[in-house]
């Protein structure tokens, strides 16, 4: 049997064992497209902040999988996923600070 067959065949015995996962996933970026794109920009804060919570979230997950780590690629994927979950932190907390610091009063001199 060719490979690309072989191939083929174990990529639809996967997504056979695992459609429903598959189908909560597709779901859910729909949704989640939807839900980000009729977003007012009055509430583009209080987004901001709750992304921020949820990629703390995301961190100490990748930091649990890296202790559990028994193989290389797994320790590599929980390092990217903490290195680009702290990026998302620190990113959304600087936005969300120069947002803020739009509605301060100028100091007089």
């Amino acid at each position: 049997m060719p490979y690309n067959l072989e191939l083929m065949e174990s990529i639809l015995e996967f997504i056979y064992l695992h459609r429903e996962i598959i189908f909560i996933l597709i779901l859910s970026v729909f949704l989640g497209v939807e839900v980000i794109s009729n977003v007012p920009s009055v509430l583009h804060t209080p987004l901001m902040s709750g992304a921020n919570a949820i990629h703390g979230v995301v961190i100490i997950g990748a930091i649990i999988v890296m202790g559990h780590a028994e193989t290389t690629l797994a320790l590599i994927l929980g390092f990217v996923a903490v290195v680009l979950g702290t990026l998302n932190v620190v990113g959304g907390f600087v936005v969300t600070d120069r947002m803020l610091s739009m509605f301060n009063k100028k100091q007089k001199q």
